[in-house]
């Protein structure tokens, strides 16, 4: 109830407010006497931006494909108005259509509109079961990728799967190449190479791969003790900074860690079990085991 006010139309005193509506109302008649709260008001940040002469923030908008083709097309002998077409009518609206079609498939003229490698990617992050964020992430990559021309002559697996990798690596998501090669359905080298041609052309490369989101992966998987997380954590900054692991796959290197820290430990870990969780191949793991135990200070041994 509002005290001091009264209803100009009837003259009642009754004015309730409306805690749904946020408004001032007459009981009596039914008369509007102020507008909603919430038409005036601001959010907090917004307020802010405001005070400071700046503008404010709005909600975050995941980006969409343009769309630069009609929304319809005409298909038959007659028009809206069920009025039959002439033959030169017909064929004009046919030409439309072909151009249409046209400039829809053409990368050139216009890259973002192509539905195959949307599905393509939709699949592939269907199949590894990755957070949606990646699939739009990943669809931006390849809009630019198509705009610059750096995938150009490559396969729509390929370029796919290394959009794919890419958005992977930007968000800290610990999946390999191979993984992504065998949801793509091609081999793991395309997906490398169309990666590398990626990563050149784009205008801010792909950060380095964080060691650290593999090996947590990783040591849930294969359950690791606290001892050997800690050795392993020790190692993943040395081996991160040192110039010659530069080269090496990140997944094989934090597996080859793991490997020498669980013999340290008596804790043995076969590498049949850490290729597979690794997604890497047993020679992989055992060259690249000689390789971190000569960087991390430790004796190589000769056979494996």
């Amino acid at each position: 109830m509002e005290n001091g006010r009264k209803c100009p139309h009837c003259g009642s005193s009754r004015i309730e407010k409306d805690l749904q509506l946020l408004e001032l109302a007459c009981a009596e008649c039914g008369l509007v006497l102020s507008e909603p709260d919430f038409v005036n008001t601001l959010p907090q940040n917004e307020r802010d931006a405001q005070e400071q002469g700046g503008r404010g923030v709005g909600p975050a908008v995941k980006p969409q494909p343009f769309q630069k083709a009609l929304g319809s097309s005409m298909n038959g002998l007659r028009d809206a108005q069920g009025r039959r077409l002439s033959q030169g009518a017909r064929d004009r609206y046919g030409h439309l259509g072909w151009l249409m079609k046209r400039e829809i498939h053409r990368g050139k003229l216009c890259p973002q509109e192509n539905p195959e490698a949307r599905d393509a990617i939709a699949r592939i992050v269907a199949q590894l079961d990755l957070p949606p964020i990646l699939r739009e992430e990943a669809q931006t990559i390849f809009r630019e990728s198509m705009i610059r021309g750096v995938l150009r002559g490559r396969s729509l697996p390929a370029i796919t799967g290394a959009c794919v990798y890419a958005a992977c690596r930007k968000y800290d998501n610990p999946h390999a190449l191979s993984e992504i090669a065998a949801a793509a359905g091609i081999k793991r080298w395309e997906v490398g190479r169309a990666f590398k041609a990626l990563n050149r052309g784009l205008e801010k490369p792909v950060p380095p791969a964080n060691l650290r989101t593999y090996f947590q992966r990783y040591a849930e998987e294969l359950a690791l003790s606290p001892a050997v997380r800690g050795t392993v954590e020790a190692m993943l900054d040395r081996a991160a900074e040192h110039p010659e692991a530069s080269g090496l796959s990140p997944h094989g290197i934090v597996a080859a860690l793991i490997y020498i820290a669980s013999e340290q430990h008596g804790e043995k870990v076969s590498r049949v079990q850490m290729a597979r969780v690794s997604s890497i191949t047993e020679m992989t793991l055992r060259t690249t085991t000689k390789v971190m135990e000569r960087l991390m200070g430790r004796p190589t041994r000769s056979q494996g």
